[in-house]
C-alpha cells in the first residue's frame, strides 16, 4: 500500500475524541486529558510536521486551547518542532510508552517466539494484529525479505472489511456486531479487487468461519496474497489475529494456502490458550 493510498483513507485512523460527547453523562471523564488526546491525535494521517492552525482545526479545538496543550506537551516531551522549525511532531517521550505497550501486553509477549518460529517456517512476512472498532493495528512484524518502510512500522492500521485478518475476525462475531463494524467502516477500494458491499463480505465471514481461516488476494495492494486467522480466547472472543503476506509472482494461491495454513493454524491455536 503506498502511502498516498494510506492517506487517501481517513479510516485507517480513529476519530478525534469527542469530549463533550464521550462525558457528558460520566462524572469521572476528565475533560482535560480528553482534549490532550485529541491534540495528539492530530498526527495522525500527516505527511509532515503541523502548525498551531492545523492541528487546532485536526484536533477540533480553538486555538488558544489548542496552544496550551502543545506548550504543555512540549514542555513535558511529547510534541516537538520539526528540524527546519517549520511546524510540530510527536514527540520522543511517546516512545516510552509504546515500549511498555510492548512488554506489558500478554498477548504480544507470548506471541514473539511464537511468531519467530512461524517465520522461520514460512519464510514469508508475518504479522500479529490487535483489534481495535473497525481496524487491526500491526503491533507484532517480523519481515524476512522486501524490507520496505512500510514493512517495519509498527501502529499501521488496515481495515477489517478487506483484510484476511478483518474477515477472520469478523468471522468470530455475532452478524449484528459484524454488520455494525461494516456499517460504520469507510468502505474503500484500494484496488479492483476490494470487497466493500456489506452482504458480500458478510457471506466470505460466514465461509472463514467454517474453515477457520481467511484469504485476501489484492485486496489492500496490487499482487498480494495473505492468509489470516483470528486470536480467540477461552471465552470464544477474538483478541487479535495473524497474518502471513507474500507476493502471487512468488506463489500460486493454492501452493501458498496449502504450503501457510498448518504453521498459521498452529500458531493462533498455541496463542488462543492464554
Amino acid at each position: 500500500m503506498t502511502k498516498e493510498t494510506i492517506h487517501a483513507w481517513s479510516g485507517t485512523y480513529p476519530a478525534a475524541v469527542d469530549d463533550i460527547e464521550a462525558g457528558a453523562s460520566d462524572p469521572l471523564f476528565v475533560r482535560a486529558a480528553a482534549r490532550t488526546m485529541q491534540v495528539l491525535s492530530a498526527f495522525h494521517g500527516a505527511q509532515g510536521p503541523l502548525s498551531l492552525t492545523d492541528m487546532s482545526k485536526a484536533a477540533g479545538l480553538d486555538r488558544s486551547t489548542t496552544q496550551r496543550i502543545i506548550h504543555t506537551l512540549r514542555k513535558l516531551g511529547y510534541i516537538q518542532r520539526d528540524d527546519r522549525d517549520t511546524g510540530y511532531l510527536p514527540g520522543i517521550r511517546l516512545y516510552d510508552h509504546i515500549f511498555d505497550t510492548m512488554r506489558l501486553n500478554g498477548l504480544i509477549q507470548r506471541a514473539i517466539p511464537v511468531l519467530l518460529q512461524l517465520r522461520d517456517t514460512v519464510g514469508e512476512r508475518v504479522d500479529l494484529s490487535l483489534i481495535d472498532d473497525v481496524r487491526l493495528i500491526y503491533a507484532t512484524r517480523f519481515q524476512p525479505k522486501r524490507d520496505t518502510l512500510n514493512a517495519m512500522m509498527l501502529g499501521h492500521s488496515v481495515p477489517m472489511y478487506c483484510t484476511s485478518t478483518g474477515w477472520s475476525v469478523l468471522s468470530q462475531m455475532d452478524e449484528a456486531a459484524a454488520r455494525d463494524v461494516l456499517a460504520r467502516s469507510e468502505r474503500v477500494k484500494f484496488t479492483e479487487n476490494t470487497l466493500t458491499d456489506p452482504e458480500v463480505i458478510l457471506e466470505k465471514t460466514r465461509q472463514v468461519r467454517q474453515q477457520g481461516y481467511a484469504v485476501a488476494l489484492e485486496q489492500l495492494m496490487p499482487g498480494e496474497i495473505a492468509i489470516g486467522a483470528a486470536i480467540v480466547n477461552t471465552q470464544g472472543v477474538p483478541i487479535g489475529a495473524v497474518t502471513i503476506t507474500a507476493m502471487l509472482s512468488d506463489w500460486p494461491e493454492e501452493d501458498f494456502v496449502r504450503a501457510m495454513r498448518p504453521s498459521l493454524m498452529q500458531a493462533v491455536n498455541m496463542l488462543g490458550r492464554g
